[in-house]
């Protein structure tokens, strides 16, 4: 409200005491209020309803106590009584004590001043009421906004669906919000107090049968101070339990300290419903894709560059250099036709669980089984697929010493490894698709385990494998043959791997590995009876030298 909407009322029966007011106020207050006169009660009334009705307010009044009818102090009661806020002054020589008692008990009289005025204390009179006036419209229109803000944030704390309590310093509760109160089940606000909280709102730890700890609860740490948020809170009901989520704060005033603290929660059962068949949808999408990587191995997935089987499409594929390692049992056929089928699966199972670590645990990954056979591939060092096959052995040497022992034959095995580029690729059809690897360097692993069934020795690789060895001398091995691959015009070396030879066969093949390559030489070179000669003399050394033998044979042929 702007200035020129004031108005000061002065009220006297006498026309030039009016006047010299009206002359007094328009000098020192005409800029900033209206000065309006009236020589009755009466038309004072009159005045002050017109002015109100034109939304003109009055600021304050100076009357006259001796008037004609309404004297001053009944005025001035009147206007207390329909117009509180307004000043009251009263201006007279006249009025007795009891007068001005009336006054000042049933019209709230600001000031008493006595005639004749003084200009000067009745000009600091009214600035002073002025003053006053305008502190007080001021605390009205601050209470007012306070009020609305209020109201507003009761509106908001009404409408959220998250409980929202608010507790003084003894953990008591002040206000309590209508979800709040369905939460806890609230008629009316407790008196509980700290030590009672956990117990009469049957506050557990979450997953429990203990109550919450006093000093641990949300809003008892805040009024000591602390913002709060935690998870691990339920009630009890007699038909469920209910989780909460809860966050307390501390309100402090001006001067920093906590009188207040505030806590807002809600029901998170959906919550931890929707976590709980989360965690299984995913402990059980984890225990799919384990069980698909058993079928499709991840690195298989990782070389063509997909992080998903959904990914794989038909027909993709990637050229790779790779080891790959083959693997069969010996005579599998006719061993199998001596048991049950159902023997026959154990009997496959439980050798190829004792192969599987040699291979994952050296850096490779099984492509298929095809039966008795495995196929695995190798991307990293040729090293990685030669320690694989040589583990393999020596777990085949532990594995028949069991078998020994229940009177089971020995089991032999064949391994062949080469390296070089192949392709990585989908086939199938429509409704089937299965992974596999093509290439000349998969017919040649195939090859050498192939080769040896012929030469009568378990590891066998090519002189490719052996030239991506990172140290070749720290394997015990030899050459034992230069073959002519299928549709290639050059021979391909094949070496013989004895590193799991038992010791003393491995001693006696490294003590005659001069020898007999030389005579091997001889062999490719036609000079077949210096050939036998050399074979004669690894066998005198190392009788048990099949692969010496064999030569020998073709010899004399």
């Amino acid at each position: 409200m702007s200035m020129s909407e004031l108005a000061i009322l002065l009220v006297d029966d006498e026309p030039m005491v009016l006047e010299g007011l009206s002359e007094e106020l328009l000098r020192n207050f005409g800029q900033d209020y209206q000065i309006e006169a009236a020589e009755s009660g009466e038309e004072a009334l009159e005045i002050i309803a017109e002015l109100h009705a034109g939304e003109i307010e009055i600021v304050a009044v100076v009357s006259d106590y001796l008037m004609p009818g309404m004297k001053g102090d009944e005025l001035l009661s009147q206007i207390h009584d329909q117009y509180p806020n307004i000043l009251k002054i009263m201006l007279t020589g006249h009025a007795g004590v009891d007068a001005v008692g009336n006054a000042v008990n049933s019209a709230d009289l600001y000031r008493y001043l006595a005639k004749p005025w003084d200009a000067t204390d009745l000009n600091l009179t009214l600035k002073e009421a002025l003053k006053k006036y305008q502190y007080i419209k001021l605390l009205e229109e601050q209470n007012a906004q306070l009020r609305e803000s209020e109201r507003r944030l009761t509106q908001i704390l009404e409408a959220i669906p998250i409980g929202v309590t608010v507790h003084d310093t003894t953990g008591k509760m002040t206000y309590a919000n209508q979800k709040a109160q369905e939460l806890l089940k609230l008629e009316a606000l407790p008196e509980t107090k700290t030590q009672e909280l956990s117990t009469d709102f049957n506050l557990y730890q979450a997953g429990t049968e203990e109550l919450y700890p006093t000093e641990q609860l949300p809003i008892v740490r805040s009024l000591a101070g602390e913002a709060v948020h935690v998870e691990d809170l339920e009630i009890h009901y007699p038909d469920r339990i209910m989780p909460l989520e809860v966050s307390t704060t501390p309100i402090r005033n001006k001067t920093g300290q906590i009188f207040q603290a505030i806590a807002s929660f809600q029901d998170i059962s959906g919550r931890k419903k929707a976590e709980a068949e989360r965690e299984q949808f995913t402990q059980e999408l984890f225990l799919l894709n384990e069980a698909m990587s058993r079928f499709v191995p991840r690195q298989f997935l990782q070389s063509l560059a997909r992080k998903n089987i959904t990914e794989i499409q038909l027909g993709e594929s990637i050229e790779k250099k790779m080891s790959v390692l083959f693997s069969d049992i010996r005579s599998f056929t006719t061993r199998s036709e001596q048991m049950t089928p159902e023997d026959t699966f154990k009997f496959i199972n439980g050798y190829l669980q004792r192969m599987e670590p040699a291979i994952i645990e050296n850096g490779g990954f099984i492509d298929k089984y095809i039966g008795d056979a495995i196929m695995a591939l190798f991307a990293g060092s040729a090293d990685s697929a030669l320690n694989a096959a040589v583990t393999m052995l020596k777990i085949l040497a532990e594995y028949n010493s069991i078998r020994q022992q229940v009177g089971r034959p020995p089991i032999e095995i064949g391994i062949g490894i080469n390296t070089g580029n192949l392709m990585l690729g989908t086939v199938g059809g429509n409704s089937r698709i299965d992974t596999t690897v093509i290439g000349d360097t998969v017919n040649l692993s195939s090859r050498l385990e192939q080769l040896t069934k012929v030469y009568q020795t378990p590891l066998l690789i090519s002189h490719h494998t052996l030239a991506e060895l990172e140290d070749p001398m720290q394997y015990a091995m030899r050459l034992i043959a230069r073959v002519q691959v299928r549709g290639k015009a050059k021979n391909v070396g094949i070496f013989e791997v004895f590193e799991a030879d038992p010791t003393a066969q491995k001693e006696a093949k490294l003590a005659t590995k001069s020898i007999f390559e030389a005579a091997l030489i001889y062999h490719y070179q036609g000079a077949f009876e210096q050939a036998k000669s050399l074979f004669n003399e690894c066998l005198q050394q190392n009788p048990r030298d099949g692969v010496a033998q064999i030569y020998l044979q073709r010899q004399g042929e």
